[in-house]
């Protein structure tokens, strides 16, 4: 275990599909091996457990980044380093957020709406075009993006290790990690 770890939010947004996850997959492994202590809130494990009952209107939606963004302040303010995956699509309540924790860094993770759509294996993207989902970020609600994130994955032009290593270096630059930079043999892993 790592005796001075300081706490911090990586927080990702970006449109379903846009690969949050797989980059926070990454992240998590990576960090790991090295000894950090790391706790991953996940959109969707996230809306099943804390914020059941909750609808996909704005108020909703606002609500459900507010309780994350609680979670995530706990963890940070106790020296974990806290990997948030969530769509999270206005602008406001991320700055809120970032407000809140303070030690946060925000990712946008960046594909274009027809990258996503392709990459969609649950068929949100159909249901939503179809009338089947009401509310769907990117079709029928908007998405904000992030004015001046502290680091942009544009998920459709890196691979995945690209992405990572972003993040990780900004990570490092901001003293909260030491060299953790995914070996140079990972970079030909395929995109997202």
């Amino acid at each position: 275990m790592l005796e001075e770890q300081r706490g911090v939010t990586i927080w990702l947004t970006g449109l379903s599909g846009a690969g949050k996850t797989t980059i926070c997959q990454f992240l998590e492994a990576e960090l790991r091996s090295q000894g950090y202590k790391i706790e991953v809130l996940d959109g969707d494990v996230v809306r099943q457990n804390l914020s059941k009952g909750l609808t996909f209107s704005k108020e909703d939606r606002d609500e459900n980044i507010r309780r994350i963004g609680f979670v995530a302040n706990l963890l940070t303010r106790n020296n974990v380093i806290v990997l948030v995956s969530v769509i999270s699509p206005y602008r406001a309540v991320r700055e809120e957020v970032k407000k809140q924790i303070g030690d946060f860094i925000e990712v946008y993770v960046n594909a274009p709406l027809e990258v996503c759509e392709q990459r969609d294996v649950k068929g949100l993207y159909k249901k939503a075009r179809d009338g089947e989902i009401k509310n769907f970020t990117g079709i029928d609600d908007l998405y904000e993006v992030p004015l001046k994130p502290d680091v942009e994955c544009k998920t459709n032009e890196e691979t995945i290790a690209q992405s990572t290593n972003k993040v990780l270096t900004k990570l490092e630059e901001l003293g909260y990690t030491s060299s953790l930079l995914l070996p140079q043999v990972q970079n030909n892993c395929s995109r997202i």
